[in-house]
């Protein structure tokens, strides 16, 4: 089985104080289910300048499908100034407007997005009414949706991120998400296996998993936790550690590997990446068994 997965949303470059990478958290997912081995098609929209056709060329030389890339003929390809702290974390500053805040909606891509095993989407989007249009009317096409909530202030409401919460079918966060949405709905457990399930009973939604950065992973499925404390790397640059194990998630979900080894390899797979230059670095099977291996007690 090849899994058929639709990501939408943000296409970018990534600005460094020395470098210029491509990213995006849908095109950063994107390309890791790629090289994970399955079938993906991109839904977002880059400018008619130097940097669409260099990430247009970037993607054809990965071999990724361009067929839902669209061309604005105004607005420019998206960038984010990225910033990191002392502990390699990452910060952002991000451009607008940009070609991906204006995604039109495509008959063809509709018909794609019925058909796939998953539909990934986050809340950067939304912050443009063209593209937040577009995403809502794919979204009710969608079989399986999956939503990152990949909160970037000033962005976003926190009533249209309990409105996409509710939407969908996976929901994915980090703990300073899972915090301020605790506040926002004034959930008053303090466990976080607590806090997962009053969310999951006011979303009702079935699978919830938050990322812990250091210490791993906790993931709620069918009424069921599965935990991952995380795995010992030095940290280069946790740019798209967080999407290269959702990527990773996801696959293995749609692939029905059982749970727990899911999220074991998504949490070595995140780790692997932050230990690496960069959100789409090359990451092998045998380098995510061998950490793994190493991590054993």
């Amino acid at each position: 089985m090849i899994p058929e997965i639709v990501c939408f949303g943000e296409t970018l470059w990534d600005i460094f104080p020395d470098k210029k990478i491509i990213g995006g958290a849908p095109l950063n997912v994107g390309l890791r289910l790629h090289s994970l081995g399955a079938e993906v098609k991109v839904i977002s929209r880059i400018g008619k300048d130097a940097d669409g056709n260099s990430l247009l060329n970037y993607l054809r030389e990965e071999g990724m499908d361009l067929g839902s890339i669209q061309l604005d003929p105004e607005l420019t390809t998206g960038n984010v100034q990225v910033h990191l702290d002392q502990n390699h974390t990452a910060t952002y500053t991000i451009s607008e407007p940009v070609a991906w805040d204006r995604i039109a909606v495509e008959q063809s891509d509709i018909g794609i997005i019925s058909k796939t095993d998953a539909f990934i989407f986050g809340s950067l989007c939304c912050r443009n009414s063209i593209s937040k249009n577009t995403l809502f009317q794919y979204l009710s096409q969608a079989k399986f949706k999956v939503f990152d909530a990949n909160l970037r202030p000033p962005f976003y409401t926190m009533e249209l991120v309990f409105q996409l919460m509710k939407i969908a079918d996976m929901i994915k966060l980090n703990d300073e998400e899972l915090d301020e949405m605790v506040k926002f709905l004034r959930i008053e457990s303090k466990s976080i296996e607590d806090q997962i399930k009053n969310l999951s009973e006011l979303t009702h939604t079935q699978h919830i998993c938050v990322t812990l950065g250091a210490k791993g992973a906790i993931c709620f499925t069918h009424g069921e936790f599965f935990k991952n404390t995380g795995y010992k790397v030095v940290v280069k640059d946790t740019v798209g550690a967080g999407d290269s194990f959702l990527a990773s998630l996801v696959y293995q979900f749609v692939m029905g590997v059982p749970s727990q080894q899911a999220l074991d390899f998504s949490c070595a797979m995140g780790s692997l990446v932050a230990s690496k230059n960069g959100a789409n670095a090359d990451v092998s099977i045998q380098e995510i068994k061998k950490l793994q291996d190493s991590n054993k007690l």
